[in-house]
């Protein structure tokens, strides 16, 4: 059988348009033939959210002999579901979400749209990964993280990914002084909205909000690395059971 490049699936939350899905597109393409398929509009904070009441449709924006772009009016898991069923003729050996615009460590992976399409990908046996930049602004410099999204994505593709596992990676803004594998950092989200009012003088909630970080001092958390110039890796695990805690819900009379 003939030697094939890997195939790559590659989505995110910031739209198709975004420099950082450019970017990660351009590090895959060093790697395999690549496949897009991207919300046609900003879709961050999106998590796993699928969308049931309306139609998808997806545009075909570009078509080279390594590479396919696809625009779609879903969320970033509309779009994995619907390319992973309707538009590649194989499993992709790799799916890659990002390189999203702001962090996506700690607690912030539960509401990330980015990681919602990595875990997707997880769920379809895919080797999944979700890359983040710890940089909002509009002109961010996406070289580094492409040189981090190159190297785990060739280790993904190599080693492959244990069943139900993906990886949430997320890269310093400027210099990066390596790769670091870390936990999940403890804490939530504070102060969560800004208060103001609209024209006619009625209250209206912006969402912002600060991170209290639970374990500040703990170098093996993605928080901690982060600020000491680092990229993390986390393990991410879909099934959410707490088997810790079963034998004690066991105990319940209910």
């Amino acid at each position: 059988m003939m030697n094939r490049r890997p195939l790559i699936l590659v989505t995110n939350d910031d739209g198709y348009q975004s420099k950082g899905i450019t970017s990660l597109t351009e590090a895959m393409r060093n790697l395999g033939d690549v496949i897009v398929f991207a919300p046609d509009s900003h879709r961050s904070g999106m998590s796993s959210a699928i969308s049931p009441s309306f139609p998808l449709r997806a545009r075909l924006l570009r078509k080279e002999e390594d590479l396919t772009v696809y625009a779609c009016n879903g969320t970033p898991v509309d779009c994995v579901k619907l390319a992973l069923n309707e538009f590649t003729e194989r499993k992709p050996d790799l799916l890659v979400s990002g390189i999203n615009h702001g962090s996506n460590a700690g607690i912030s992976v539960i509401y990330s749209g980015t990681m919602g399409a990595a875990i997707e990908g997880c769920i379809f046996d895919v080797p999944s990964i979700g890359f983040s930049l710890c940089d909002f602004t509009s002109d961010a410099d996406f070289s580094s993280t492409m040189e981090v999204a190159s190297k785990v994505a060739k280790k993904a593709i190599e080693e492959g990914l244990p069943k139900g596992i993906c990886l949430n990676v997320n890269v310093p803004s400027g210099a990066v002084k390596g790769i670091r594998v870390t936990t999940q950092t403890q804490g939530k989200w504070v102060n969560e909205y800004h208060r103001s009012k609209d024209g006619a003088g009625r209250d209206i909630f912006w969402l912002t909000g600060n991170f209290e970080n639970w374990e500040g001092e703990n170098e093996n958390s993605d928080e901690w690395v982060l600020a000491n110039g680092y990229a993390s890796v986390v393990p991410v695990k879909i099934d959410m059971t707490a088997y810790d805690f079963l034998p004690q819900l066991k105990e319940w009379k209910f």
